[in-house]
């Protein structure tokens, strides 16, 4: 293939634009906070599995107050009715008004172990609100921390989506200039390698950095300033010093 040394001075300037677009892809997809902000999320991912395991250990011992004040409730109000009815002398019976007082000692001693259960759930029931509400205050921290960072992500991906554009209009107007054929072979050994062109510099070839053979350098120097030359080792477009 042939072209004009010009032409092939400036696939190293696209090489060099497409250098620095790989590189600050790679800077976008590798920033910092990318990892704070992975960190993060899985922090509170655990969080909320926290969470959602504390509220139901929470609901689960509400349920056990629900259940010990629907005991306690009838039985308050069977005691109370008991008791009006001793104290206003309306059992005249002896053996019925021995009953109606078994019965009111027994219902004391069933409120009674009902409300110490009761407050010994309404124990559980304050320690495990004080832990999801712990839990809850840290996933909120988490939420706090990665809204800032994300305005952080946001503030560099718009910086380099800058720089990404600015150079993508560079890489234009370099390119259109470049003959079709020449373009597409550059292109085709940038997407295989990475590159599609670099220079001979001191016998070396500055893509793969490997020294030309004395039998390379001799065909490389004697043949015309327009034959396109390809990398023994490495296959790129070899850009002379002459041309360069």
């Amino acid at each position: 293939m042939q072209a004009a040394p010009g032409d092939q001075r400036r696939l190293l300037d696209l090489a060099g634009i497409d250098t620095s677009i790989a590189q600050a892809t790679h800077r976008r997809a590798t920033l910092p906070v990318l990892a704070t902000l992975a960190d993060l999320g899985r922090q509170r991912s655990l969080l909320s599995d926290e969470l959602t395991a504390a509220n139901a250990r929470l609901s689960d011992v509400e349920v056990d107050q629900e259940r010990l004040e629907s005991d306690l409730t009838p039985a308050r109000e069977r005691l109370v009715r008991n008791q009006q009815r001793v104290d206003a002398g309306a059992i005249t019976d002896p053996k019925a008004l021995s009953g109606m007082l078994d019965e009111i000692e027994h219902l004391k001693v069933r409120i009674a172990k009902l409300e110490d259960d009761e407050l010994e759930v309404m124990q559980v029931i304050e320690d495990l609100t004080s832990e999801r509400d712990a839990i809850a205050a840290r996933r909120a921290e988490v939420d706090a921390t990665g809204r800032e960072q994300v305005a952080v992500r946001n503030a560099h991906f718009a910086k380099i989506d800058t720089e990404l554009a600015e150079l993508a209009t560079e890489r234009d107007l370099t390119a259109k200039d470049i003959p079709a054929e020449l373009i597409d072979l550059y292109e085709r050994l940038r997407a295989r390698i990475g590159s599609g062109a670099a220079a001979l510099a001191d016998g070396r070839c500055t893509g793969c950095q490997l020294e030309a053979t004395l039998a390379d350098l001799r065909r490389y120097n004697a043949a015309p300033a327009d034959e396109v030359l390809r990398c023994e080792e490495c296959g790129r477009i070899l850009v002379r010093p002459a041309t360069a």
